[in-house]
């Protein structure tokens, strides 16, 4: 089943390479077809998961690939990855369905997604590292064509900067991994051997340099400041559908490699680096909110927006490692939290970088002030719009929320003082969608969007989808974190000798 989630999508792109002469509609038609199999058949993995299993993954597949060196096919879930992979296939079904100008080149632009959708949903559901390692860095592939090829304006310098930042990065992490590989007997790129033995327990020196090269490559990819001045180009220059991806999918890679990597399997150094990291995660939390307000580009303050967001995601993730005992129900409501943030940005911005998107496809104008009055010009727009932001901003009864209000519980557990700083953050983001949403939707409309149009069908549709979750989940939010909860219940339990 999870085998087949990643096998579909790719086989499906490269099937497409042979349909660049079919009609728009062919093209359109089987890359949702395909790009909804994997969303099909990780519902069918998550109908039969089984929340009150003692099992740390479950459904797991596994074939040997190199025996001589540990590698092997290995996929399986817990609560966490099965959340994250269920969000990526839906954003990717969005995404894929959403309206846009191809240019011309729709088969192959479907066939780079349906190729991002595979490695995306290989970085969630391996279960080796050296495997995890390549889907990780497949994925800057599939992205650097999307942005350079379908970009507009510094598209191609965007997906320049955007694809040798993050492999600088990744290449650094490499060299934590092979440290982490070596320490085994024998060799395993197993994770869940690396998590059940922890290798670099006790090492000191040799750990932090190992977690130091982990943690750049994964926080460059996250991003958070000061790694994170690829993030902005790359989404202002990208077309909606793929910003929608990058913040949605891309991102989550890293936090979620946060907590499958160092969080799992070095958990003394993690322990030890946690105030450093919740620091900095506050650090962004205020930095993105603040430097956001400040911007007059759309997309540009979606994307600040997401550095902040991304902030909360890994105070949550520090907060869990922050005590060797002690807090333990505060730290596990951190990282359930940490995780519905993921989910909670991934359906918000996505939204947000789709709408971004039908901006572009009528004015092809991004600056907020060049807009007003849409309110009542557009109103399924407006409504759409407000709603994600009201979202952004964390309005009880919305996803946001939900993530938010968890983490912060669990952060004035364990470091209190963190938690008032990154309230200015919240605060500050509150400010700027009330002036966007003020800029934009209100006061009188300007002669030159006289022939500005509302939202179309297969637009409302997507949009639809996306924010149906938002609200669902706000209301009733329980579903969800039964699912994610028992997953975060036993890595805090791990740091506090409980397994």
């Amino acid at each position: 089943m999870l085998t087949a989630a990643i096998v579909v999508p790719l086989l499906a792109a490269v099937g497409l390479l042979f349909l660049t002469n079919a009609r728009e509609e062919v093209t359109r038609w089987v890359s949702v077809g395909a790009a909804a199999v994997p969303l099909a058949l990780l519902v069918g993995a998550w109908i039969r998961f089984e929340r009150g299993s003692d099992e740390m993954f479950q459904l797991v597949e596994e074939v040997d690939w190199i025996p001589s060196i540990g590698v092997a096919w290995r996929v399986g879930i817990d609560g966490i990855s099965l959340a994250l992979a269920l969000l990526a296939a839906l954003l990717f079904v969005v995404a894929i369905a959403y309206p846009f100008d191809m240019q011309g080149r729709h088969a192959q632009y479907r066939a780079w997604f349906l190729f991002l959708e595979a490695v995306s949903l290989g970085v969630f559901l391996t279960l080796d590292l050296l495997v995890f390692y390549v889907f990780f860095d497949l994925s800057l592939v599939g992205m650097y064509f999307l942005i350079g090829r379908w970009g507009h304006d510094d598209a191609k310098l965007a997906a320049l900067k955007f694809f040798l930042y993050t492999l600088a990065g990744s290449l650094v992490m490499l060299l934590g991994f092979l440290a982490l590989y070596l320490e085994t007997d024998p060799f395993t790129f197993d994770m869940r051997v690396l998590i059940a033995e922890q290798p670099l327990a006790g090492q000191g020196f040799t750990a932090g340099l190992a977690f130091l090269a982990i943690f750049v490559g994964l926080v460059i990819k996250t991003p958070l400041f000061p790694v994170h001045t690829w993030l902005p180009p790359a989404h202002v220059n990208s077309p909606g559908p793929v910003s929608a991806i990058l913040a949605g999918v891309l991102l989550k890679m890293g936090t979620f490699g946060m907590i499958r990597i160092p969080l799992s399997m070095m958990r003394d150094t993690f322990r030890s680096a946690s105030l450093i990291i919740a620091i900095l995660a506050v650090v962004s939390i205020v930095y993105g909110a603040l430097v956001a307000l400040g911007q007059s580009d759309l997309k540009r303050r979606i994307a600040y927006t997401s550095i902040n967001h991304m902030g909360y995601t890994v105070l949550g993730i520090a907060v869990a490692g922050g005590l060797a005992s002690g807090e333990e129900a505060g730290r596990s409501l951190a990282l359930t939290g940490a995780t519905v943030e993921m989910i909670a940005h991934g359906l918000i911005t996505g939204a947000l970088f789709l709408m971004a998107g039908s901006f572009w496809s009528r004015t092809e104008n991004y600056d907020i002030d060049h807009y007003g009055g849409l309110a009542g010009k557009a109103p399924v727009l407006s409504g759409a719009m407000m709603l994600a932001s009201f979202a952004s901003l964390g309005l009880p009864g919305l996803i946001g929320f939900v993530a938010e209000v968890q983490i912060f519980i669990g952060t004035f557990s364990v470091y209190p003082a963190l938690a008032f700083v990154a309230l200015i953050g919240v605060l500050v983001t509150a400010a700027l969608f009330l002036q966007m949403m003020q800029q934009m939707f209100f006061g009188a409309t300007p002669d030159r969007l006289a022939s500005f149009r509302d939202l179309d069908r297969r637009e409302v549709v997507s949009l639809a989808v996306l924010l149906i979750l938002v609200v669902a989940i706000g209301i009733y939010p329980t579903w969800l974190l039964d699912l994610i909860t028992p997953a975060s219940d036993r890595i805090v339990a791990a740091f506090s000798g409980g397994g």
